[in-house]
């Protein structure tokens, strides 16, 4: 019995001195700037006017027809105010939220939203920034910018501690 128990605890040994380096090297996530290997509990993500944390985990396939509805849209800013933070489509507590499945856009403001504010207004809802879409006042187009997380990817929403 105790020679039994002595090999078992041999073979745990011995694979945790093999797994745990394997894994140690190894990344938990991707976001591309708005993951990080740990929970961000700062704000890094507007949603329904509140700030959000974020933990990125992973990219994702671009949607077909049959999914596209579980992407929620994740505006990014490349001219945007001090201050300003992505804007998300929707946020925990929103029934439209779909568990932080994203699809990144591109928001830029445009000479007439420039012209129109000064000092340009932080952004912290879907409705908001579709306003000043239909304004003119932003430019959206599909995709991340240039060093932006990855065009579809996953990252929950965590709140802010």
């Amino acid at each position: 019995m105790l020679r039994r128990l002595s090999l078992v605890l041999f073979v745990v040994v011995l694979s945790l001195t093999v797994a745990v380096p394997a894994f140690a090297g190894q990344p938990d996530n991707v976001g591309g700037g708005l993951g990080n290997k740990a929970p961000n509990f700062g704000p890094s993500v507007y949603g329904d006017d509140v700030a959000w944390g974020t933990k990125g985990t992973t990219t994702l396939p671009a949607p077909n027809e049959n999914n596209v509805q579980s992407f929620d849209k994740l505006f990014v800013f490349t001219n945007g105010a001090a201050g300003q933070l992505p804007v998300s489509e929707a946020a925990p507590g929103n029934p439209q939220y779909n568990g932080g499945r994203w699809f990144t856009f591109t928001a830029t403001w445009t000479a007439d939203g420039l012209a129109a504010h000064d000092p340009l207004p932080v952004l912290k809802s879907y409705e908001e920034v579709m306003i000043h879409h239909g304004l003119g006042h932003l430019e959206i187009t599909q995709g991340s910018p240039q060093g932006g997380p990855p065009d579809y990817f996953q990252c929950p929403l965590l709140p802010v501690k």
